[in-house]
Order: structure tokens, then sequence, then C-alpha cells
């Protein structure tokens, strides 16, 4: 079995795949700064779940801090990485640029010449479906361009990218990139419109609809995209251009965009109770569509995914209540 570092451990998708990985029998260590960017209690919750979790060891570490990592790398000896650790959120980095500056790139620099000065045999790392800015290609394939970013977070998860395509072509580390499109589910990130809409409508307040509804989302449970990233640890690097160069990106997304106000009348049926509507324009850094093309995860390792947007707000919504306790 492998011995596997995940970054951003005590985050939302980072503790679904530490828990799945673990039980499973794999050897985790998380790692986690647990900034503020939401409430974090709710990180600290996570975390309390999967320090109880056989296989899984947590210890506190920010990738932006080049010495405690590289001490890690040099203590632990990983077989496998997984990057999840990222400043998140689209419209944050409007306000808040330099926080996207130290942890998607000093950070995720720091990552890279950790697993290139002490050798791993796979580096899995998390780009995002905003990488694909306004385009109007659809379904959104890895071939299609993506150099027109309209947030400086999709420009730093590009960045990443071709960061990440330097160093495999530099130095053969394997390296695979996957482009999220839209993850949700329990345990989310209450900055996501899915969690913040539903705390607005426990609470009776009216909820803010952008570009007058007129928006589509490409939604993925959790649970699918943890599922596939496990099928990926192992994945051979067997096709011709993968021999010559070990880099390879995948989209991982739900292949069936939802309008956004059908998405909105979901979540209000789970939840019991219609929310007051504020129609306005569009955000900075919004774009129209997400849709991912899947055809290579398909291909590759049979990815299907499995949990339907009614199914998965029903879900997420029996975890609300639970823990907010409404």
């Amino acid at each position: 079995m492998h011995k596997i570092l995940i970054t951003g451990a005590a985050g939302f998708i980072g503790f679904h795949l530490s828990q799945l990985l673990a039980k499973n029998g794999t050897t985790v260590i998380g790692i986690d700064s647990l900034n503020e960017y939401y409430d974090v209690q709710l990180k600290f919750d996570r975390l309390k779940i999967l320090k109880d979790t056989p296989n899984f060891t947590f210890r506190s570490v920010n990738i932006c801090d080049k010495d405690a990592l590289d001490e890690l790398f040099q203590e632990q000896k990983f077989d496998i990485v997984i990057n999840l650790a990222a400043q998140a959120g689209v419209r944050y980095s409007i306000d808040k640029p330099y926080k996207y500056i130290d942890s998607n790139l000093i950070g995720f620099i720091n990552i890279l010449e950790a697993c290139r000065n002490n050798p791993v045999k796979h580096l899995i790392y998390a780009s995002s479906s905003s990488v694909y800015g306004n385009t109007k290609e659809v379904p959104f394939s890895v071939e299609n361009r993506t150099d027109e970013p309209v947030s400086l977070y999709a420009a730093t998860k590009k960045a990443n990218e071709m960061m990440a395509h330097s160093y495999a072509s530099l130095y053969k580390i394997p390296m695979t990139g996957l482009r999220f499109f839209t993850v949700y589910g329990p345990w989310g990130r209450p900055d996501m419109a899915y969690f913040s809409f539903s705390n607005k409508i426990v609470k009776g307040d009216s909820i803010q609809i952008y570009n007058h509804g007129d928006m589509e989302r490409d939604f993925t449970y959790v649970d699918d995209i943890t599922n596939a990233i496990e099928k990926l640890v192992d994945l051979p690097f067997d096709t011709a251009e993968e021999k010559d160069k070990p880099y390879r990106l995948f989209n991982i997304g739900n292949n069936k965009p939802v309008r956004l106000m059908d998405f909105v009348s979901t979540l209000e049926k789970h939840i019991g109770k219609e929310a007051p509507k504020e129609f306005l324009p569009m955000q900075k850094g919004d774009v129209y569509r997400t849709y991912a093309d899947i055809t290579d995860l398909e291909t590759r390792i049979n990815f299907k995914p499995q949990t339907s947007i009614d199914e998965g707000l029903g879900k997420f919504v029996e975890w609300y209540k639970g823990y907010y306790k409404v």
C-alpha cells in the first residue's frame, strides 16, 4: 500500500478523500493550515472525524512554509502526493489577490520542489473548471484554449497547470491535473452557493441570483470526485505521449449542466421552504456556463458520475440540518 500525502486535508474535498483512502487501508498523512477563509470550526469538526479514522495522521503544516514542508517530505518519504491545498473562491480573489499568490503559486512551487528533491511516484493536483473562462465551446474539453481567465483565481490555477507541465518535462515527475467542476455535498464549503443559499433559506432571508438566473453549472457530487481520484492514484502513464512526458489533464465533472433556477428550486424542495429572491447582474469573475467533457476519464478509468443533483442536494440538506440542528 502507498503512503499518501493529502494537502488541504481539513478542507471539503480533502476531508472526504482522506476518509475514503484511509478507510480502504492506505496510510494517509494529511496537512492543512486551517486558515480562516470560512468558519474554521467546520474544519476542526472535519478533522475530529479524521483523527478517529485508522491509517490517518494529521500534521499542522502550511504549504507556503517551505522549510516545514521540506522537513515533512524528508521525514515521511511519500509515495504519492495529492495537492488539494489552495486559496479557493473566484469572488474572494478580487478582494484578496495576494492570498492567491501565496497559496496557489508559492505554495504550489514548494510542493513541486519537494517532489523533485524527494522523488514521488505520482503528484495529483487540483486545477479548476474556471480556467475555461467564458469559452463558447461546449462541452469544455481539455483540448480547448484556456489562456483567457476572467479571475485571478482562474489565472493561478492555469499557472499551476503550466508549472506542473514544466516539472513533468524537466524532471519526469508523473503529474495528473484535475479540473474540478463545482463540487458539492455534505461537509461542503460555506462560501459555495448551495451552502450560502441554504443558510439564507433557513433564516428566511432573500438569496441573490446573479445574471438574473441565466446561468448553468456542472454540479459534481463529492463522492463521485473522490472515487475517481482513488482510481487515478495508480493509473499508469502508458500512452505514447505520457511515456515521453508523464503529464496529463482531466476534467472531473458531472457532464450534466443544471440551470441555476432549477438548482434553487431543488434546494428549496429539500429544505421545505421557498426563498425570497433578489435578481442581480452578473458578478465580476463569474462565467455563464460550465460543462465538462469527461470522455477521457470514461475511457481511462470508466468514470461515470452516479449522483443526480436531486439526490446530491438531498444528502447535503440532510447533513446540513443535522450539523446545524435546524
